[in-house]
């Protein structure tokens, strides 16, 4: 006799929810134990999924798969040493000059409130403005202080973890060169059936996510950076960068042209407004016209559910379980999806009545 026979239900339930959560709590533990070696095995496996891409193009032209490989991972690596040399210093030097300006800037920006508010005082306004300038004063200049000297301990630290970096280059060559491999021998220990839609949801929502959002980052990047040089904005370069990188997690982009806009703000309120104008104008341009066309294959998800991915994403890995928090719950619920309509189209089985 089976035990859910001789027990109720909720009792059942309410053992194995003990049974759950020691498990997870173990897993988490494992996590954090392993953690820098899950961080670079992710780091390695997420440029590797974004390389393939143009491999896969490379071999379609008739290149053989390591001459391809060798050729994308050169270029790619020659391409970020260029942009380490010439775009990073620079952008490190802005960020400096930016922490150094920003108690000035939010003085600049109470001004500015300060006298919104003696102009609703003159014409009776119901509005009050004094609150919400001592608030900037005090608070925000501490905030921003402090994340700006977070992001440059940042900085600083990635690029002292060198050998971190040198496994993580070597790792990703390999994995590039012998992914396939290994992936499909991972695949061989699998049922069939989950094998088979494990394999199709991989490249929908891993390859595709990353492919299409790495280039939407991109292009956000280099045209809000233009955009700024044009509309001649302080830290033009460093701000367009911030917005290109944070486009790459969703949301991203709303929430650093937000930030960026009210930054300006404070040092020129008109200037706020165009950037804000402008920074809209270009976003919306790219995720309506660019990014369907790229992201078209990835299962979408509820924005709530995005959200609670990016959350539990940003406690269990910091900033690589943030970039693969949505394609992860993405890919596992396309994988469910798959196998539960499989299981209701399946035929089943005809009781036969015997006659009387």
């Amino acid at each position: 006799m089976k035990i859910s026979e001789i027990m109720p239900r909720w009792l059942t339930l309410g053992f194995a929810f003990p049974l759950i959560f020691l498990n997870s709590w173990l897993l988490l533990v494992a996590f954090d134990y392993f953690d820098k070696i899950i961080s670079i095995l992710l780091a390695a496996s997420l440029l590797a999924f974004i390389l393939d891409y143009p491999v896969n193009l490379l071999e379609r032209y008739g290149a053989k798969h390591t001459p391809a490989v060798i050729l994308v991972f050169l270029l790619t690596l020659l391409t970020l040493v260029g942009l380490g040399i010439t775009l990073v210093p620079i952008a490190l030097e802005q960020l400096t000059e930016l922490a150094n300006r920003l108690p000035v800037w939010i003085k600049s920006g109470a001004a500015q409130l300060q006298t919104l508010q003696e102009i609703a005082i003159a014409r009776n306004w119901p509005v009050d403005l004094s609150g919400l300038s001592t608030q900037l004063t005090e608070r925000l200049s501490s905030q921003l202080q402090n994340l700006t000297g977070q992001v440059l301990g940042f900085a600083v630290d990635t690029v002292g973890r060198v050998f971190d970096v040198v496994v993580t280059v070597i790792l990703t060559f390999y994995m590039l060169w012998r992914g396939r491999s290994l992936w499909e021998g991972l695949l061989q220990w699998l049922p069939p059936r989950l094998a088979k839609e494990m394999r199709f949801s991989l490249g929908k929502n891993f390859h595709n996510y990353f492919v299409g959002q790495v280039t939407v980052a991109s292009l956000m990047g280099v045209s809000m950076t233009l955009a700024f040089l044009v509309l001649r904005v302080p830290f033009g370069l460093l701000f367009g960068l911030v917005v290109g990188v944070l486009s790459l997690i969703p949301f991203g982009a709303g929430l650093s042209i937000s930030l960026v806009s009210i930054l300006v703000a404070f040092n020129n309120f008109w200037l706020g407004v165009k950037v804000l104008i402008v920074s809209v104008a270009i976003e919306q341009s790219i995720e309506s016209g660019v990014a369907p066309r790229l992201l078209g294959g990835f299962t979408g998800l509820n924005p709530v559910w995005v959200l609670i991915s990016l959350l539990i994403g940003a406690k269990l890995g910091g900033v690589l379980g943030v970039l693969i928090a949505v394609p992860l719950a993405s890919f596992i619920k396309s994988t469910a999806d798959s196998l539960r309509s499989e299981g209701a189209d399946s035929p089943q089985p005809v009781e036969v009545s015997s006659a009387h």
